[in-house]
């Protein structure tokens, strides 16, 4: 594989699975574009905003729960597509010159859907969290961008990288799906919100930091 695509590909370890391979190929075969699947990651992501949001509406009933856990698995099913569409770009031998613009917007769009839902799923004051949420995690992605721009290799190191942010909501989902029933609070999604705010900042100080040394160490 090219080493300059190689460089521009986020680390993920299913890649090395042959099932998600065999998958990618077989979807190939059935003329189905990997940009196709970058777009069906973002009808996951509203899928799963929806549920999330309106899960605190009706805390404490059985409803709420499956509300939670059905936001856990569509967003489990964005980060999939995530995964899916640059095997069959890369390994599938699919690439397109409009690839790198379907690689990178979809993301955006769903991250802000899916943080902002937690944000207003988390309760009153916690709203304008979810946009900084969602404003951070645009800034971490453009600082990865620019980083690129320069020639340098895209940083996709965290500690709260995409793939990071969205482990961090499915996790408080899930947890918040045990906690909503028992005593109708959401403080599982608040704290996660918390950690993905201040997880982000870092990582956003982090690449800047990186990006600034690669560029003063650049022959």
């Amino acid at each position: 594989m090219d080493n300059a695509i190689q460089a521009e590909r986020r680390p993920i370890f299913g890649r090395q699975s042959k099932i998600n391979n065999k998958i990618a190929l077989k979807l190939v075969a059935m003329k189905v574009t990997p940009n196709q699947i970058s777009i069906l990651s973002i009808v996951f992501a509203s899928a799963a905003a929806y549920p999330l949001m309106m899960s605190t509406q009706i805390a404490g009933t059985s409803e709420s729960i499956w509300c939670l856990i059905l936001a856990a698995a569509f967003i489990g099913m964005r980060l999939y597509c995530n995964l899916i569409d640059g095997m069959m770009a890369i390994e599938g031998g699919k690439i397109t010159k409009s690839g790198v613009l379907f690689n990178e917007l979809p993301d955006r769009v769903s991250d802000t859907l899916i943080l902002l839902a937690l944000g207003y799923a988390s309760g009153p004051g916690f709203v304008e969290l979810g946009w900084l949420a969602a404003l951070l995690a645009m800034a971490t992605a453009y600082i990865r961008v620019f980083g690129g721009s320069c020639g340098l290799a895209q940083d996709f190191k965290g500690p709260m990288a995409k793939q990071h942010r969205m482990f961090t909501v499915i996790a408080a989902c899930l947890i918040c799906s045990a906690e909503t029933f028992l005593h109708a609070t959401t403080y599982s999604l608040r704290i996660a919100l918390l950690i993905i705010v201040t997880g982000s900042i870092l990582t956003c100080a982090r690449r800047i930091y990186r990006l600034r040394r690669q560029l003063e160490n650049a022959s």
